[in-house]
């Protein structure tokens, strides 16, 4: 007998009681991530349509998500459009385990790259799931803190620094990326993606003090202001062609090449203040696995007629 003189219950029962509950809490949370979802992708339907995303060579518009972790392939994608590729290069560092990244996408396209990352567990990740590209030569894995005083020594190392010309780096390092990108000399790609700190909106010119040891702990001491990185490309060349709706990373292109293609604007035109909420409104599908190993059309075509 139990307390006050009643049954036991069953275990059996209560144990079905509780499968039962946590099956229906399940399956609350889930729809709550759907509404959630939806309810972000009609925001992000209702902000695209303000007029000034409209204006001519504006980039918001044309984003859109395969593996990046907003709207930045389908950014870099336009970009790419207007103004070519000469060797379907890329670097990037901060790519965590590669699946959510700005140069998936590409690197499933075809091209060719450098991955560098801090984290052992992000790296063996990237070592089992991506074996097929490390081994055939189409991407490299450099595991590496990047610092100032090593960016330049571990991108001349790579087989992509001796590609014609680099097309694309990709900087998101939560802190030093001002400081890294200045400490670049060996390659001039010709567009960079870089991660800004939205809170600091133009003329706000805020570049956090260079610590080889920084993490981010979640706050907003995480990066320079888009003024400031505005001011550092300009120096180096380079011209600042748009931002990302959320406020994530900002686009540059070498002022030769940017041309008419985008649009004439100052870092406050151009500037998209911190929207972090708006990343689950881009949705693509089922969440990434632990395979990679896609061949195009074209390709099996051209087996085929191989054979």
């Amino acid at each position: 007998m139990g307390l006050f003189g009643k049954a036991d219950p069953d275990p059996l029962a209560l144990e079905q009681r509780l499968e039962a509950l946590e099956g229906r809490l399940a399956g609350m949370h889930r729809l709550a991530g759907i509404e959630m979802d939806l309810r972000t992708s009609r925001e992000l339907r209702e902000l695209l349509a303000e007029p000034r995303y409209g204006a001519p060579g504006r980039l918001e518009r044309h984003g859109w998500k395969v593996w990046s972790q907003n709207d930045e392939d389908g950014i870099l994608c336009e970009i790419f459009r207007r103004i070519g590729t000469v060797s379907r290069t890329f670097v990037e560092f901060g790519v965590s385990d590669g699946r959510e990244c700005n140069t998936l996408r590409l690197l499933v396209e075809g091209w060719r790259g450098l991955w560098m990352e801090a984290g052992e567990r992000d790296c063996d990740t990237i070592r089992r799931i991506f074996a097929a590209p490390l081994a055939q030569g189409s991407l490299e894995l450099q595991q590496a803190a990047v610092t100032v005083e090593n960016v330049d020594t571990l991108i001349r190392g790579s087989r992509a620094a001796s590609a014609a010309e680099l097309d694309l780096l990709s900087i998101d390092i939560d802190g030093n990326d001002y400081h890294v990108l200045q400490a670049i000399r060996n390659v001039r790609p010709r567009v960079i993606a870089i991660e800004y700190n939205a809170k600091y909106p133009p003329p706000m010119d805020l570049v956090p003090p260079y610590d080889p040891q920084h993490a981010w702990d979640g706050s907003d001491y995480m990066g320079a202001s888009l003024q400031a990185l505005a001011n550092l490309a300009a120096r180096r060349g380079y011209r600042l062609v748009g931002t990302n709706i959320t406020g994530s990373n900002a686009f540059f292109v070498r002022s030769e090449l940017a041309g008419n293609h985008f649009a004439e604007a100052e870092p406050a035109a151009l500037y998209n203040p911190a929207r972090y909420w708006l990343t689950t409104g881009f949705v693509s599908g089922h969440p990434p696995g632990e395979r990679f190993g896609y061949t195009s059309d074209a390709a099996l075509a051209r087996g085929s007629e191989a054979k």
